[in-house]
């Protein structure tokens, strides 16, 4: 899912998190799934920005020469005004986006 075209909320939102992991019946695998996707989302942006800052960097930095770039403040701007990645996790996890497994359960099954 590409983050940038999210419709997650911007605040931080108070959820019922028993009614979250009905899927999974534990509130503890419903938080991994959530926080594991929150970290790959995380490491996509930051790829993202570090990409495109990437552009301004200059081979011989100097304290002397080094000067605020508009273009790069903007750049900035965008991803701190961008949801949070856990923000992102938790509506892609509601909105069932999110696929995952367990091998622990499965392997239970299978040895049944």
């Amino acid at each position: 899912m590409d983050y940038k075209k999210t419709n997650a909320p911007l605040n931080t939102v108070t959820r019922d998190m028993i009614e979250l992991s009905k899927d999974t019946g534990n509130v503890y695998e419903t938080v991994c799934i959530i926080a594991k996707r929150a970290n790959q989302i995380a490491e996509e942006m930051k790829h993202d920005l570090e990409k495109k800052l990437q552009e301004f960097a200059s081979l011989n930095d100097n304290l002397e020469e080094i000067s605020e770039n508009r273009e790069q403040i903007e750049i900035s701007r965008y991803y701190e005004k961008l949801p949070k990645p856990t923000l992102i996790a938790t509506q892609e996890y509601i909105e069932g986006k999110i696929h995952y497994r367990n091998p622990a359960k499965e392997k239970l099954r299978l040895d049944d």
